[in-house]
């Protein structure tokens, strides 16, 4: 578990408090959407509990060790990928690129975990490719690949969809899914609406708080909060809800696009049949 207690934050020279007082935790094994208009803290959140910014004031504490005090021995619980992955390749190489974070470990084992982690992005027929030579989609998932394979227990992603098209989104987003049926815990900082139904809470961020906790279930009767925030409703929750106004009650768990043709087809062939 991750516990955010009580965390202030400013950065040198701004005297504007990004964060707080800021109060939430993240339980093991679950998926958190943190969202808020830009400028509202999400990233620095994400900085402070991988530990790439330090904290000033207030507790985070992961699996019972504060942060503060102790971030070495977090170190490798914790991974980040941002929204960029061409600001975060060092090699060309994608196993050059992978090994490089597993120094200290022989290469048997540094060979496993590049294999293991391909294979849960989809990439392993790309291990001797050049990484400039992908598209930005296949470039994120290495990114992914390589927080992967330095088993983590924690993953953050900043924003990891922000720049790629739609098909590298569902590619991303079926990996978050999986890396949740894994037992991953996954922190999604992110500005896209449709991000949030991977997600089982949602944390709307304003004003360096918390000032909304959505429950999955909750989110379809959560569109006057959203937009009281300025955040854009998902598209697959306009459409429940116009069709809810057209007399069509659907009762959807997951909240995804394959859930909701499947009951549309039900819908159909119980009518027509």
């Amino acid at each position: 578990m991750i516990k955010i207690e009580n965390v202030y934050f400013k950065y040198k020279n701004n005297n504007t408090q990004v964060l707080d007082g800021l109060n939430f935790n993240i339980n093991d094994g679950e998926i958190i959407a943190i969202v808020g208009k830009n400028g509202s803290g999400k990233s620095t959140i994400g900085k402070l509990i991988a530990g790439i910014t330090k904290l000033k004031k207030g507790h985070i504490i992961i699996d019972d060790i504060d942060i503060s005090k102790n971030y070495n021995l977090i170190r490798d619980k914790v991974g980040i990928v941002f929204q960029n992955p061409e600001n975060q390749i060092i090699f060309n190489n994608i196993y050059d690129e992978l090994s490089f974070c597993l120094k200290g470990l022989d290469k048997n084992e540094i060979n496993n975990r590049i294999n293991e982690a391909l294979n849960q992005v989809n990439m392993n027929n790309f291990k001797d490719s050049d990484l400039y030579s992908l598209s930005l989609g296949q470039k994120q998932r290495i990114m992914i690949a390589e927080v992967l394979a330095k088993k983590p227990k924690y993953i953050i992603l900043d924003e990891p969809t922000t720049m790629i098209d739609t098909q590298g989104k569902e590619e991303i987003y079926e990996i978050i899914r999986e890396l949740k049926n894994k037992g991953y815990t996954i922190i999604c900082i992110t500005n896209l609406s449709d991000e949030m139904l991977l997600a089982d809470r949602t944390l709307i961020l304003n004003d360096g708080r918390i000032v909304h906790e959505i429950e999955k279930r909750d989110l379809i009767n959560s569109s006057e909060i959203l937009k009281k925030y300025q955040i854009k409703e998902p598209t697959l929750l306009k459409i429940v809800t116009q069709l809810k106004e057209s007399g069509i009650h659907l009762n959807l768990k997951e909240l995804s696009i394959n859930e909701l043709v499947d009951a549309m087809k039900g819908i159909i062939n119980e009518k027509y049949n």
